[in-house]
């Protein structure tokens, strides 16, 4: 029988006082847009805490444009902390949705947000605390549609058994679609097994019980997925984008939460898209193609959005802010329409050169707290490897100009374990850090640099679908560690920090970005043994996860550390992001040979697929500089 939707927060209530945070359970935030009185109900769930998932932009926008259909309500919902979930379990309340606080199972279509690979257990603890069955051949006419979308979906299969369909791509007008579809059919009696199957025909929706998976042509040992014989569904699901994202509204956030919560601050996305062609980024690549906002929208939507929320804060978001054409003269104009508001504005990501700390400063005023560049890689030779574009003269300059411009704390991220890296390149990063600090020493007056600082802070490369490096294998853990080691060592200088990602919830990352379907019964595996919220450290545990392994014959370390061949089938391909597999393959041989590929929202088009694929083109208000 269909689960009755209705308000069940008395029964929740009872449990606030046993759990850390009770806010982070407490509906009725100001600025909720569901509406009680709706013919059809979506649920969108972020697979974290409250007040991790709250600022995510993409969440925002979706159930924005949800609320604004007729007759359709969209509430949301977040994975409870652990004290929270076995307190629910014990007294048998289920998961809930915030705004009505009913139970999740009640509504007609159930999204999860796929932000990254290590959320994949709680899409499980999820679905199981909702009551709703883990996979999806196990649910029957009265569960919801459960549905998948994000910036992680391109190498779906480890959890595709869990959904029902994945959206592929950007969800404006993608997700509208598959609801209007979704209902139409429902009022008409349609089957739930044929309503999935019909989702297929909506663009950028991939039904994986449509598909199956083959090792009849070469292939890794995960095989490769196709469609099942007699149904009529696309070879490769290409990824939905918006080609007008001018028409689409900048100010997506409507909620101010009761708690504290990461990122709290009005974001504003200022463009989408990056066309630099770092070769180790997916999102540089899944992102595509360069979309800018005019200055007036911009500034306008700032504007609105203060006055609507309240906040003291506005970040100007995207893989690359300092990357737009006009984004001097959107600082300068917000600069001027702030002044004296005590409000502040951030840009979150800033050219590695003079002009972005140039930008920096046009938004720091007298707050000038620490600068991030990411030179991704210790030496020329592999930054040019990795097609990051970046000189070391660049970051001199940029580094420079910070320090003189009254910055003191400046950070320098880098990637470890990139493809042909060397221990020279390893040095190079510690000699990089070092160059830094004298820079700083040299240009901060005798009396101030007591309060100099340069950190750098180093992650583990790992292979990402639908990139130049997919077919490369991740640096074995142990290596790992002791390359973490000699960069400790060559840092010569005490005053430089080090920072490192840990390797072992690298290796983890590279099975899920790696592997197909066979990986969802490890996924399944871990979280019966108790996984859960794998993104937190004091959560995480490898041994769960190797013990599921072991117990169905995987070895995590072989799925994370073999090299793919050009030539095989990939588990990934039934998706794509619109790039073709001809401009990847010819990306991975130039960076063997060290050979860059320029820009091309400032250079000639590099062919890499995805404006004729997708038909959605570059869109600049102006040229860049």
């Amino acid at each position: 029988m269909k689960t009755v939707y209705e308000d069940r927060f008395h029964d929740l209530e009872p449990l606030l006082s046993r759990v850390e945070k009770p806010s982070r359970y407490i509906d009725h935030e100001w600025g909720t847009l569901s509406h009680a009185d709706a013919d059809y109900r979506c649920c969108l769930i972020y697979p974290d805490v409250y007040e991790v998932g709250l600022p995510n932009q993409g969440i925002a926008i979706l159930y924005r444009i949800l609320n604004d259909q007729p007759g359709v309500s969209c509430e949301r919902g977040y994975i409870p902390w652990v004290d929270m979930a076995d307190a629910m379990r014990e007294a048998g309340v289920p998961l809930l949705s915030l705004e009505g606080a009913a139970p999740v199972s009640s509504f007609d279509i159930v999204g999860f947000h796929v932000p990254h690979e290590m959320a994949c257990t709680n899409y499980l603890e999820g679905l199981d605390l909702a009551g709703i069955p883990i996979h999806a051949a196990d649910r029957g006419e009265d569960d919801p549609i459960i549905i998948a979308g994000g910036p992680s979906v391109y190498s779906p299969e480890p959890i595709a058994p869990f959904f029902d369909a994945i959206l592929i791509g950007e969800g404006e007008e993608q997700l509208v679609e598959v609801c209007e579809l979704h209902r139409k059919l429902r009022d008409e009696g349609v089957s739930r097994a044929q309503i999935v199957r019909q989702l297929a025909s909506v663009g950028g929706v991939y039904v994986p019980s449509c598909y199956e998976v083959c090792f009849d042509e070469p292939c890794t040992d995960h095989g490769y997925t196709v469609p099942c014989a007699g149904e009529s569904v696309p070879d490769i699901v290409y990824k939905r984008a918006v080609a007008d994202f001018g028409s689409t509204d900048p100010v997506p956030q409507s909620v101010v939460p009761y708690t504290k919560i990461v990122q709290d601050r009005l974001s504003v996305e200022v463009l989408r898209g990056c066309a630099r062609g770092c070769r180790f980024c997916q999102a540089g690549i899944t992102y595509r193609p360069v979309r800018e906002r005019s200055a007036d929208q911009v500034v306008s939507a700032v504007t609105r959005g203060l006055s609507t929320m309240g906040y003291d804060e506005v970040s100007l978001t995207s893989l690359s802010t300092t990357d737009h054409s006009c984004c001097s003269e959107i600082l300068n104009r917000l600069n001027n329409r702030l002044q004296d508001t005590g409000i502040s504005i951030s840009v979150p990501s800033q050219r590695l050169d003079s002009f972005g700390v140039d930008m920096a400063a046009a938004v720091a005023g007298e707050k000038k707290g620490g600068l991030t560049f990411a030179p991704e890689a210790g030496s020329q030779r592999l930054r040019d490897v990795i097609n990051k574009n970046v000189t070391e003269d660049d970051l001199e300059r940029a580094t420079r100009a910070a320090f003189e411009a009254g910055w003191r704390r400046v950070k320098l991220y880098f990637m470890m374990g990139l493809p042909g890296e060397t221990d020279e390149d390893i040095v190079a990063i510690a000699e990089l850090a070092d160059r830094t600090l004298e820079i700083a020493r040299e240009v901060v007056p005798k009396g101030q640099r007591g309060g100099v600082s340069v950190s750098i802070s180093v992650a583990v490369f790992i292979p990402k679908a639908q990139t130049p490096f997919q077919w490369c294998a991740q640096t074995p853990d142990e290596e790992v560690k002791r390359r973490q080691q000699l960069l400790l060592h060559s840092v010569k200088n005490r005053a430089v920090r080090v920072h490192y990602h840990d390797a072992e919830t690298s290796l983890l990352e590279a099975v899920m970005s790696r592997g197909g379907r066979d990986i969802a019964p490890l996924i399944e595996g871990a979280w019966r043994r108790g996984a859960r919220f794998d993104a937190w450290t004091e959560q995480f545990s490898l041994v769960r996860w190797e013990e599921a392994a072991s117990e169905l014959g995987l070895d995590l370390r072989a799925i994370a550390q073999t090299p793919y061949e050009l030539g095989v089938h990939l588990p990934w391909e039934h998706v794509s992001p619109g790039v073709s597999r001809g401009f990847l393959e010819r990306e991975y041989r130039r960076s063997l040979e060290g050979v860059t590929t320029p820009d091309c929202t400032r250079d000639s088009c590099s062919g890499c697929g995805i404006c004729p694929a997708l038909h959605v083109h570059n869109d600049l208000v102006k040229e860049r500089a």
